[in-house]
């Protein structure tokens, strides 16, 4: 999901097309997170609002915010309660009892300043679940990317687009800003991209190669030769899996 901070950036038709595993491999985060009728609950990094929406249906009264306008409209064409709004600038003081999010801290390099809001966003006793990329999440499919720009002259980022924290990583940032019993693990997921590595390159990796400087014209065949040198059409995803709560 699109968020404040990222170097990516989303096209909500492009994502629903492509990117609907990932708000199908959300559910377990969902069922972590197991919302109540009555709950105000925040969805950080909404999307096309598909989470959104469960949680909206589960009889809770949910916001939704993200960084990307397309996102954001599509979310509101669900006719969810969606922002646009930067996670590390939230301007809610004690509004929800819990908080949600998926497939999105990663994307967040202000993670310090996410992870207080967050917490302040919180109701004392408020939980906070969801789902992100963990260490070692797409090393293989980064780093075929990375090869393929050098070989065609041009220069990957030399700064990092995400944070794929380890374990104890995470959960001394989300303790540093206040939460207690956080329980974090990583989960490996190998995922099965049904629309082919190519386009998982030019729907999720569109910010790294605007970053780096490739042109319109050249973006698909820079893909095919990703998908080439990769191999097989399975993604090597490492998910960090999160449950804590704001003490009461």
């Amino acid at each position: 999901m699109a968020t404040p901070s990222s170097t990516s950036k989303w096209d909500a038709a492009d994502y629903a097309r492509v990117g609907g595993f990932v708000a199908a491999l959300g559910e377990a985060a969902f069922d972590l997170l197991d919302p109540h009728p009555g709950e105000e609950i925040l969805d950080i990094g909404c999307g096309d609002g598909t989470l959104t929406l469960k949680i909206r249906d589960a009889g809770a009264s949910v916001v939704g915010i993200d960084k990307s306008e397309s996102m954001v409209a599509a979310a509101r064409a669900k006719g969810l309660d969606a922002r646009l709004m930067d996670a590390a600038e939230l301007k809610f003081t004690e509004a929800f009892d819990a908080a949600f999010s998926n497939a999105t801290l990663h994307w967040i390099l202000a993670k310090n300043r996410a992870a207080r809001a967050i917490w302040l966003a919180l109701k004392p006793g408020g939980r906070f679940a969801g789902e992100m990329g963990g260490e070692g999440n797409l090393d293989l499919l980064r780093e075929a990317l990375d090869d393929v720009l050098v070989l065609r002259g041009f220069g990957p980022p030399t700064f990092a687009s995400n944070w794929y924290p380890s374990v104890e990583d995470f959960i001394a940032v989300y303790e540093h800003a206040g939460f207690k019993d956080v329980d974090a693990r990583l989960i490996e997921r190998p995922t099965s991209l049904d629309h082919g590595v190519a386009a998982w390159v030019t729907a999720f990796r569109a910010g790294w190669l605007d970053r780096a400087g490739v042109p319109l014209d050249q973006r698909q065949s820079v893909a095919d030769q990703v998908a080439d040198r990769v191999g097989t059409t399975t993604a090597d995803y490492v998910r960090l899996r999160f449950w804590m709560r704001k003490p009461s």
